[in-house]
């Protein structure tokens, strides 16, 4: 599974959708971005594993053969960085927060947002102060800036 596919459905949003499914198979995310954000969302939408696109083959074959085998496969590079991410926490967003983020740092209003999302006006505030909260920011520009240094937003 990749991570973009060119339309607003992600490659995270797809494999929620499958793994939801009776008996679905599992998902590996083989991707070129590698974002905090993009790792935990795959991981919190139930992919087995995440490598990256430039893995060498047999990091692949044995990722295949261990989500075949309902075991979890991460490149080391990426399992490095949730045990770097573990060891020093950094604000995590809920994946709707993220999503409330991605929308403003692509120019959306609160309406927009509230419209696309099916929530009202009052919830995407709601969501914007969690955010600023916890990047420990004051504004939503200033939220949006500090997202990819935190490895939440590309």
């Amino acid at each position: 599974m990749d991570l973009q596919f060119g339309t607003a459905e992600t490659g995270a949003d797809a494999t929620r959708r499958i793994r939801a499914l009776a008996g679905g198979p599992a998902v590996l995310v083989l991707t070129n971005y590698d974002t905090d954000g993009d790792i935990l969302g795959a991981v919190e939408a139930g992919a087995s594993g995440y490598l990256l696109k430039d893995a060498p083959p047999d990091e692949l074959v044995a990722a295949l053969r261990a989500a075949a085998a309902g075991e979890t496969a991460l490149a080391p590079a990426i399992a490095g960085r949730l045990l770097a991410r573990m060891r020093s926490p950094q604000p995590t967003l809920s994946a709707r927060e993220t999503e409330v983020l991605r929308l403003v740092a692509d120019g959306a209003t609160n309406n927009d947002i509230a419209a696309g999302l099916h929530i009202s006006d009052a919830t995407v505030k709601s969501h914007l102060v969690h955010i600023d909260t916890k990047l420990g920011v004051s504004s939503r520009t200033a939220a949006v800036a500090a997202a990819p240094g935190s490895g939440i937003l590309r």
